[in-house]
């Protein structure tokens, strides 16, 4: 479903940000992506979702090569994901209905079908009561649970999520993580960069681990950090 193959990102003022990683998301699965700050998540994932191309190597998200995608390509492929940031980015003049109703709208679905698939979405996340509410009335973790329903509305085959629980307090996280583990468990893939050692702890799902750029370990295949070490001794 995803796969980077030797996916590299340079910066012209800033250099490397993803160094030749390699890996694969099957359907399904659930990962956390992990690292120290600017050890090249974000820019992992902005890779996944196409935002940005790879200076080198290749990457292909359901069917689409970066090696030949087309703006048109990169639309249709963004309606079929769903992403999630750490700053919710909510429209701040609409209400938690009016903002999930946005993303539907913008997607031409029919209009007589749009409320009632977001009664549904907001249902899904626990926020049918907050449905009136402006994200100025809601909690941080209730903000987030807002972005992630608007996530949802095109049924994505994968929710990415970028540092989601990274402003809110701990029992909001709980709540996030399970909402998160939800949607996996009914079918939706989830790749989710955190910061959050203890959620991981907690969890048995696959971690991948960035460091300077490299994916240094993947708990799926400990072949990866022996390749890892390799390339750092012949560096050194």
């Amino acid at each position: 479903m995803i796969q980077l193959t030797n996916a590299t990102k340079e910066y012209p003022r800033t250099g490397i940000a993803v160094d030749n990683v390699t890996l694969h998301l099957a359907k399904g699965e659930f990962a956390f992506l992990t690292g120290p700050s600017g050890s090249g998540k974000s820019t992992l994932l902005k890779l996944v979702y196409m935002d940005e191309q790879p200076t080198r190597g290749e990457v292909r998200v359901s069917g689409v090569n970066s090696h030949a995608v087309s703006r048109g390509d990169v639309s249709r492929l963004r309606r079929r994901l769903g992403i999630v940031f750490q700053d919710f980015r909510l429209l701040e003049d609409r209400t938690a209905h009016a903002n999930v109703a946005f993303a539907l709208e913008v997607t031409g679905a029919p209009r007589d079908s749009i409320p009632t698939k977001v009664s549904r979405l907001l249902m899904q996340v626990g926020l049918s009561a907050k449905a009136a509410a402006f994200p100025r009335e809601l909690s941080g973790g209730e903000q987030q649970r807002v972005a992630i329903a608007r996530a949802l509305v095109n049924d994505p085959f994968i929710l990415i999520a970028d540092e989601p629980t990274g402003n809110l307090d701990d029992r909001a996280t709980r709540g996030v993580f399970q909402l998160l583990r939800e949607i996996n468990a009914a079918g939706t893939a989830v790749l989710m960069a955190t910061h959050d050692i203890d959620m991981i702890r907690r969890s048995d799902y696959r971690v991948l681990e960035m460091h300077h750029g490299r994916l240094v370990a993947d708990s799926a295949d400990p072949a990866v950090a022996d390749r890892a070490r390799q390339l750092a001794l012949e560096e050194a």
